[in-house]
């Protein structure tokens, strides 16, 4: 089950296993996805493309952060 927090008024959402971007996540929305990699940073744009980081981040906790700073620049 999806979980989302809301920073500066864009939703973070969490997605578990096996759930998909578009299903919960909407324009402007950033996405964390975990695989066997580590934890994954996706961006949905305006008209719905989705966009991430080349590299996954080791922690949930870093890719977190990393999405609230997102988050920041993309409310200035």
């Amino acid at each position: 089950m999806s979980t989302a927090i809301k920073h500066r008024r864009i939703n973070i959402v969490t997605l578990t296993v096996g759930e998909a971007i578009p299903e919960h996540c909407g324009n402007g929305d950033i996405a964390l996805v975990q695989d066997d990699a580590g934890w994954w940073v996706h961006f949905v744009d305006e008209d719905g493309a989705i966009d991430g980081y080349d590299a996954p981040f080791p922690s949930y906790n870093k890719a977190l952060w990393t999405a609230k700073a997102a988050a920041e620049f993309a409310a200035e």
